[in-house]
């Protein structure tokens, strides 16, 4: 605001004293005064405050009156009018004020920018001087950033998201009078990282738990395409498992518990078995246990194996399987030698080939020189494949099927026909025996020494022929099975417009969409399954690669690969325990007769896990064990020192045990064993049912088995469960008869009829019935006698119950005396036939033990008897004493 007050004068001289000043027009906030009338001067002056901010500048007329020549003024004059501008001064009393309360910007890292954004000020002021912005000022220190005099922030050096994600700086604005802004404003600026375009939001290590089911890899995965719009976007996720078992996690059960399993032909024969005394032809080649228990065998060009005679299959016919488990790598060298993995050669004189399977050239060649029949014609003998996976170096399953002349061969399921057959005059029938190798092809004849040749390198397992049979598809699906591999969770509420496939093993899976937010969703629904009960712990590695397309472009973003870790957590190990009796003791004709011995009858098989990981243990707490089920893939049963005698002894299980499981066993003098997946509820029932015969138990009184039982072919075993089997000897026999002398309660067991038929095996059915009363007689006698003898020993005990010392000799002497008045009654007849009836009609059947027990007392005793020179009564003296002593002592 500013106040003026200028004088002026009048113009004419002519006119008289000056009175006063009009001023006409809108109305100003001035007023004229006169200073001095004679000389006309005059003083414009404000009646108040003017405000510039208001208004800058006032127009308005301005008009002199003299005072008039008549009285009272009257008469006056007016000058004529002046026009009078004023301009209102500014003066700088308002500061600079920022439009934004604050402001905002990103920016993206790595970059130099012109101007990140502007900020703007103003000041109420209305002069230019005062009113306009001169300056900007970054009042915060130490910042990446400069500003202009227009507001512009600019960025003074490259920022780094990693380093700092957003800044907040203060900026104050000067006006042309450099008076400040009363406020700073604060402007916050986020670094962005730059935009890559890939997947995001994914984990490079996903834990699996054994035993819960699928788990989803990629729950918050999606693709940044950095805003370019899309046509379609291809994406291929690989499970990579060729380092775990052989070529993925498979069942490790022995190749003929899986044969079993998969429901295979029967009659396969093992040419790579484990070693052992039966099985030792593979005792000399290179084992590669691998993990798991998977026996593998592996060939360096040095190793071969003769199969023995017995065990190769003597006639192939025109139909039979051969099957694999291969890993070969490409051989050195332009022309390669052949490399053989099967081979049945002349074992003499000449090299002929009969059949062989090899590789060459990373060509698999299966030759089959048939025997000349009728016909001498040429037939197919070479079949040639050539395929990628021969020389890979991973594992596959390869089987051959012959259905002569046709052969078929099939590659983890997959089947491929030959790319070539050649044909080849038949093989002429000879008596030169044959040879069957493994890993080699034996040169018997036209060589100065015999040798192998035609070395194999690589891995086998598993090498298994079958003659007479091929295998179904089904079958071979089913032995080279994966149990882990991708899967798609709730594959139902899969968008309509996403494509998908899984290749057979299910380890790689390809999904194609065209929009991105299904593609996303799809994604998040990949899993990892691995449907085995204890699996292969250890790290599975995923590779995730995509293509994208954009509109009227074949590649518009490039994907990055991305590369993750599935780690499959070490299963909880079970503790296989089996319970029972360990001690049997029987008479011998439990061991001889019709039914044998149950040697495991109690048999409990049981399986536990520690509940909980190490860590949540506490230390002095016992830890918790619980229960589970599982199969079992075979038990074994060995006889402890030497081996069954099979003309005395044998072990046997009856086939309808086996029927309905998926168990099969097999026998020899040195134990049995039960083999095949399937529960342990099944193996008890079948173990339970194995009999021992003894059909000479004087000659091996006592044996020892050992039980052991496995799941996964060995990889966990249960304890060694040992099993003594004893026969009743005489001494113990003849305790059990001493039982006939006791008083009349216990006198029901001397008539049991099995004991009496055991006593006398060779008699007759015809009995005559003198025989018969004088037996009655002889027993009714026996009776007397013994309740008499009763009677005197209580007699004896009344007389002289005061002396206990002089009691007990003279007790002795009564028993010495009333034993030389007894006499055996049955000793004169030797076919007593008419008291077996008798007994027969008195006893129970549950005391076979007992009179078995006797039966090989007496046996013994009769062989006594025949002794030359002994009398009869004093033999039957002595036994009735110690019999008599014993009752005394019991009663």
């Amino acid at each position: 605001m500013h106040s003026l007050f200028p004088t002026f004068t009048r113009a004419s001289q002519n006119m008289g004293e000056i009175c006063a000043f009009k001023i006409h027009g809108v109305e100003a906030p001035f007023e004229a005064v006169v200073l001095n009338g004679t000389s006309g001067e005059g003083q414009l002056r404000a009646r108040g405050l003017v405000d510039c901010e208001l208004q800058k500048e006032y127009t308005f007329i301005i008009q002199a009156h003299d005072c008039g020549a008549g009285p009272g003024g009257t008469g006056g004059k007016k000058s004529h009018k002046a026009v009078v501008h004023i301009q209102v001064n500014d003066v700088n009393e308002f500061s600079p004020v920022f439009r934004e309360g604050q402001y905002h910007a990103a920016v993206t890292e790595g970059k130099i920018y012109d101007s990140i954004l502007q900020v703007e000020a103003t000041d109420l002021d209305c002069s230019p001087q005062y009113s306009q912005i001169c300056n900007y000022q970054i009042t915060t220190g130490n910042t990446p950033f400069a500003i202009d005099r227009n507001g512009n922030i600019r960025n003074t050096e490259k920022l780094s998201f990693d380093k700092q994600r957003q800044y907040e700086v203060l900026v104050t604005a000067f006006d042309c009078g450099q008076k400040r802004s009363s406020e700073s404003v604060a402007v916050h600026i986020d670094v962005k990282p730059v935009c890559k375009p890939g997947w995001q939001g994914w984990n490079k290590r996903v834990d699996y738990e054994p035993g819960t089911g699928s788990k989803q890899l990629f729950p918050k995965m999606h693709l940044e395409t950095c805003g370019g719009p899309l046509s379609s976007v291809r994406t291929t996720v690989e499970l990579q498992t060729s380092h775990i078992g052989k070529g993925c996690d498979r069942e490790t059960y022995s190749e003929k518990s899986l044969q079993k399993l998969c429901g295979a032909s029967s009659g396969s024969t093992d040419l790579l078995p484990g070693p052992s005394t039966s099985t030792n032809w593979t005792a000399s080649l290179l084992t590669d246990s691998g993990r798991d228990s998977d026996l593998i065998f592996r060939f360096d060009g040095r190793q071969a194996a003769k199969i023995p005679d017995q065990v190769v299959p003597q006639n192939l016919t025109d139909q039979f399987t051969i099957a694999t488990w291969m890993k070969h790598g490409p051989s050195p060298g332009v022309r390669a030698e052949k490399e053989t993995l099967l081979c049945n050669s002349d074992k003499t004189e000449m090299n002929r080939h009969h059949y062989s399977l090899y590789v060459h050239n990373c060509r698999l060649v299966f030759l089959l020189r048939r025997d000349f029949t009728q016909v001498d014609t040429f037939r197919p003998a070479e079949f040639h494949w050539k395929l990628e996976q021969i020389c890979d170096k991973e594992w596959h399953y390869y089987v051959i099927n012959v259905e002569f002349p046709v052969v078929t061969l099939y590659v983890d399921g997959v089947t491929y026909d030959p790319y070539l057959v050649t044909d080849d005059w038949p093989i002429h029938p000879s008596q030169i025996d044959v040879q069957l190798t493994v890993g080699a092809c034996w040169q018997g004849g036209e060589v100065t020494k015999p040798r192998f040749t035609q070395y194999f390198r690589g891995s086998l397992s598993g090498l298994t022929i079958r003659p007479g049979k091929i295998e179904s598809q089904k079958v071979i699906s089913c032995l080279q099975a994966c149990k882990e591999g991708l899967d798609i969770n709730s594959l139902e509420s899969l968008s309509k417009g996403i494509k998908f496939h899984f290749n057979p093993a299910q380890s790689i899976l390809v999904m194609e969409g065209e929009d991105l937010e299904n593609m996303n969703a799809a994604l998040r629904k990949v899993s990892y399954i691995n449907s085995r009960q204890f699996p292969t712990p250890g790290i599975r590695r995923l590779h995730i690669s995509t293509s994208v397309q954009c509109f009227g472009e074949d590649t518009c973003v490039s994907i990055s690969d991305i590369d993750a870790v599935v780690m499959v957590l070490q299963p909880s190990e079970p503790r296989i325990t089996m319970t029972g009796a360990d001690r049997l003791t029987r008479p011998a004709a439990d061991l001889s007769g019709p039914t044998g011995l149950a040697l495991f009858q109690d048999l409990h098989i049981i399986s536990t896990v520690t509940k909980g990981d190490a860590t949540s243990r506490r230390p002095g707490r016992p830890e918790v064990q619980e229960e589970v089920i599982h199969n079992l893939d075979y038990c074994d049963m060995l006889v402890l020192g030497e081996e069954l005698r099979p003309e005395l002894e044998s072990l046997q299980l009856k086939r309808s045990a086996l029927l309905g499981k998926h168990l099969d066993a097999t026998n020899s003098t040195s134990g049995m064993s039960i083999y095949g997946v399937d529960s342990m509820s099944n193996y008890e029932q079948v173990i339970r049912q194995v009999r021992y015969y003894n059909w000479h138990p004087a000659q091996i009184p006592d044996r020892k088995f050992r039980l052991t039982c496995s799941e996964l072919n060995g990889r966990y075993t249960s304890n060694e469960f040992t099993l003594e089997v004893s026969v009743l000897h005489k001494s113990e026999a003849g305790e059990h008869i001493n039982h006939m002398v006791v008083p009349p309660q216990y006198m029901q067991v001397v008539h049991h009829p099995a004991m009496i038929h055991n006593m006398y095996p060779t008699h007759s059915s015809g009995v005559p019935s003198a025989a018969t009363v004088v037996i009655v007689i002889c027993i009714a006698a026996l009776v007397g006698v013994v309740v008499l003898g009763i009677y005197r020993i209580h007699l004896t005990h009344q007389q002289e119950g005061r002396s206990s010392d002089t009691s007990k000799e003279g007790e002795l002497d009564w028993d010495d005396s009333a034993l030389t008045i007894t006499v055996n009654p049955m000793e004169s007849f030797q076919e007593p036939q008419g008291a077996e009836e008798e007994a027969s009609e008195e006893d129970d059947d549950d005391e076979e033990e007992e009179e078995d027990d006797i039966t090989s007392a007496e046996s013994d005793d009769s062989e006594e008897e025949d002794i030359p020179g002994k009398p009869k009564v004093q033999q039957d003296s002595k036994r009735v004493q110690i019999n008599w002593d014993n009752s005394i002592l019991t009663y």
